[in-house]
């Protein structure tokens, strides 16, 4: 079973994870730093942003094996397919770009200009718009998803951590991670409507919206917690402890599983029963595993690392288990 390692000084105490290893894909490239991931559970692609590499890797879950790698996207950090276009969007930090890329073929199909440092995406299926947070430009920029033409910038006051689309208010939510608070945004006016206080968190970096039950979960990267929002009253309905620089959340709607990856390796996972979060395991799983992502209808979860058990850059396969 995973977190069977020593724990490091610092971290919360150990609850040993609740996975059991299925495989391990092999991934082409250095053992430089990966970022993001993002998975069509309808076609079984999942596309992982090989930061150090600046290159997306297509690998096919279902098959166990790379489909093709995507060169190009300078620093790439965020990528996010939106299976109902078929298409893949890439944050190719070093440039300053977003990039669209054809899910079928790997083909770059446009490049648009973004603020400072682009990292996290969002997609409103609604105004047909990708969202991109710029770090340390504090702002958005917000693209036409089929053209790649401008629709605009939203400044947030403060450095961008990650977006998400709200489908039921039909809002955009960005954590404002140097003023602890998340932003919430009309996409039709590009107006910042209200700023709700994340009292007890340190630096809101990560983010994902649980829609069904009304609730958001952040990452505080700088004092390790784990914030439950409720989005009706936008007040804050949970505190939980998580593992050093907490990085990118995953949430599997079905079983209603989150997962939090950690820069320090450590991963969390947690229940929602009742829209109240239960933690089942918080643990070192390996190093280099702060990527996380979940297939919500075989729902395992993928971790790309820079160095399997070999000393190799893998995708580590887990499956929740007793």
């Amino acid at each position: 079973m995973a977190g069977v390692l020593l724990t490091r000084g610092g971290q919360p105490p150990r609850v040993a994870l609740p996975l059991r290893a299925q495989k391990e894909i092999a991934l082409p490239g250095d053992s430089s730093r990966f970022d993001y991931a993002s998975l069509d559970p309808d076609r079984g692609l999942l596309f992982v942003a090989h930061l150090g590499a600046s290159q997306v890797i297509e690998v096919d879950v279902r098959a166990g094996r790379v489909v093709r790698t995507i060169d190009g996207l300078p620093g790439v950090h965020g990528v996010l397919v939106v299976s109902a276009l078929h298409r893949v969007y890439a944050t190719a930090t070093d440039a300053n770009q977003v990039v669209a890329i054809d899910e079928a073929t790997g083909t770059v199909l446009h490049r648009s200009p973004t603020g400072d440092y682009p990292d996290g995406l969002a997609y409103d299926p609604v105004h047909g718009a990708v969202w991109t947070t710029n770090e340390s430009g504090g702002s958005e920029t917000v693209v036409d998803a089929a053209t790649g033409a401008p629709r605009g910038t939203v400044d947030l006051g403060g450095e961008a951590g990650n977006v998400g689309y709200d489908p039921t208010t039909r809002q955009m939510l960005v954590d404002v991670q140097t003023r602890n608070e998340l932003a919430v945004i009309d996409p039709t006016t590009l107006h910042i409507t209200r700023r709700v206080p994340l009292p007890g968190c340190d630096h809101d970096h990560g983010l994902i919206i649980a829609p069904t039950d009304r609730l958001a979960f952040i990452a505080c990267a700088g004092n390790a917690r784990l914030l439950t929002v409720d989005l009706t009253t936008c007040h804050i309905a949970g505190t939980d402890q998580v593992g050093d620089d907490p990085d990118v959340l995953a949430y599997d709607p079905a079983a209603r599983h989150l997962f939090v990856a950690s820069e320090s390796g450590w991963v969390t996972t947690a229940d929602n029963h009742d829209r109240h979060l239960t933690i089942t395991g918080r643990a070192h799983l390996t190093d280099g595993a702060h990527v996380v992502a979940v297939d919500p209808t075989t729902h395992l979860s993928y971790y790309p690392v820079p160095h399997d058990a070999g000393g190799h850059s893998a995708l580590l396969v887990y499956r929740l288990g007793p």
